[in-house]
């Protein structure tokens, strides 16, 4: 963990030399809002966050409380623009306990990181979700991935910290961008992938449409 912000305070420093970071940008740059999105540099902004669920919800199975936690979210000024297949996971690490449905969206919105993350929540727990035991079964799990290439401390710690160990959420990631690029490492979603035990990666299973 230490390695990772000491890679953050690296990735900050050489950021600033170049943009502002963690900030929006001055009215001077108001040309670089289009459609209420603001495109830094003359790159969209690329906000991810992955689902999951393997508990049943008062939105049903957990496929469905996936689709229905992605309309919970546009109803809170958060676009969803692309959406990953669905993947089906083993649960870690008490693999008898009901596998995940797994997916990464591509998102939109004003809010702040801090702010996206209080909705992430309050998603969560109008879903019944309760936060016990570590690892234990969900009815629906909401993480901010990465916020348009930030590194910061937090809260939330961005990017997530787990994020590259974590099958289930790289591989549905590469559907929803596949030139993603990891924002402290540089590695690329297909090096971070292949980095993974073949193991692991073969456990990611698509679900049938």
């Amino acid at each position: 963990e230490c390695e990772f912000f000491l890679r953050i305070e690296k990735h900050n420093d050489l950021r600033k030399k170049v943009r502002p970071s963690g900030q929006f940008p001055p009215e001077a740059h108001a040309r670089f809002y289009l459609f209420g999105v603001y495109v830094q540099d003359g790159i969209d902004p690329m906000i991810v966050i992955s689902l999951g669920a393997n508990l049943d919800s008062t939105a049903g199975t957990p496929a469905q409380t996936l689709v229905a936690a992605m309309q919970s979210l546009i109803r809170n000024s958060v676009k969803v623009e692309t959406v990953s297949n669905f993947y089906a996971t083993p649960a870690w690490p008490d693999p008898s306990d009901p596998p995940y449905v797994n997916a990464v969206i591509k998102v939109c919105t004003d809010r702040s990181p801090a702010a996206l993350l209080d909705v992430l929540h309050t998603v969560e727990i109008s879903y019944g979700r309760t936060r016990g035991e570590k690892n234990a079964p969900r009815t629906l799990d909401l993480d901010l991935i990465d916020y348009d290439g930030r590194a910061e401390r937090g809260p939330p710690i961005l990017p997530h910290p787990r994020m590259a160990a974590r099958a289930f959420v790289l591989i549905p990631l590469a559907d929803v961008a596949p030139d993603w690029r990891h924002p402290v490492t540089g590695r690329s979603i297909a090096e971070l992938i292949a980095a993974l035990p073949e193991q692991e990666r073969a456990a990611v299973r698509p679900m049938s449409a």
